[in-house]
């Protein structure tokens, strides 16, 4: 993802010269949506209605917090909610129900991040019509939540919400493969709700959502300690996120010296990877935990991240889902 950035986040020479390529992207994504919308390819309306939470840039946005944050905020309301999701990395073919206790490796780090943190049952394919229909016969669903998804129109959906980063915002403005987009930024508005991801607080009237770090957990003890206990001390930092500066910089700034330890999204670990020749401790993102437990390294700690939802995105989001 950094050779990438270099070219996806800038005006550069080799991001012009893939521009033919980007713009024939482009071309096919519209026709694509034009023939599922027309009727031309035939797409499924599913008894419970279809919650779309994606975006239409490649790489970290803070959509899986803030999918778990949506989740919790249909549950308090007494709906029950199930989540569908493509389950990306996993080694499982085909529907899969998970568990738990599932293994990473056959359902992916995502699906399981969002099993455990909601208890809401997921299932993941890569036929997103298919997960549905097994979701909501293996489970009583008000409705569905869809974790990305916003280009797999064979589901049809009830309501569109689009994360988009303000930190990052769309890079050079081009889809693939010349930037970073899946479809070009007019897509935004035919979505029903943008939100905003924020680094700070987000203000009421903000339709976003911010991430506020949780206490730090040990992998081995499961003892829990505030992020401030390790203020001012070093530490090295791991991320197998689509964006890890974010979670570096968000160690800063909650006052740590970090050594950064980037890894392509969804990576697997060894031990041997995570063992750095001394006794700091090392904090990772909950993403990366699951793929860890068990690990005999007794110095590794998860951070939990939590999303915020301002006041507006929860009255836009409750006032639009109308429950099965």
């Amino acid at each position: 993802m950094k050779r990438l950035d270099r070219y996806w986040y800038s005006q550069n020479p080799l991001a012009w010269s893939l521009l033919p390529l980007s713009w024939l992207y482009c071309a096919l994504a519209w026709v694509r949506r034009r023939l599922y919308a027309s009727g031309v390819m035939a797409s499924t309306r599913l008894p419970a209605p279809v919650v779309i939470v994606g975006n239409i840039s490649v790489g970290g946005t803070g959509k899986t917090p803030l999918l778990i944050a949506l989740c919790e905020l249909f549950q308090r309301r007494g709906l029950a909610v199930g989540v569908v999701s493509r389950g990306y990395g996993a080694a499982t073919t085909g529907v899969h129900v998970l568990a738990e206790d599932d293994d990473p490796r056959v359902c992916g780090d995502e699906p399981l991040l969002i099993r455990r943190r909601t208890g809401c049952p997921v299932v993941i394919g890569r036929d997103r019509v298919a997960a549905a229909r097994r979701l909501l016969e293996t489970a009583a669903c008000d409705l569905i939540l869809s974790d990305d998804g916003l280009q797999h129109y064979r589901l049809q959906r009830d309501v569109e919400l689009a994360v988009v980063d303000a930190q990052r915002g769309f890079g050079n403005g081009y889809c693939l493969p010349a930037g970073p987009l899946r479809e070009p930024v007019s897509r935004l508005r035919q979505v029903d709700i943008v939100v905003s991801h924020h680094q700070g607080a987000v203000d009421e009237t903000v339709i976003g959502f911010c991430l506020e770090f949780g206490d730090a957990v040990n992998l081995a003890t499961h003892e829990a300690r505030p992020l401030a206990d390790f203020s001012g001390q070093r530490v090295h930092s791991v991320a197998g996120i689509g964006f890890p500066p974010r979670f570096f910089g968000q160690l800063r700034a909650a006052g740590l010296d970090v050594i950064e330890h980037a890894f392509a999204d969804h990576h697997v670990y060894r031990e041997a990877e995570l063992d750095f020749g001394d006794e700091l401790p090392v904090l990772m993102t909950e993403k990366d935990a699951v793929k860890c437990a068990g690990m005999r390294l007794p110095r590794l700690w998860q951070v939990p991240v939590t999303a915020k939802l301002s006041g507006a995105l929860q009255r836009a989001i409750l006032g639009r889902v109308k429950p099965a």
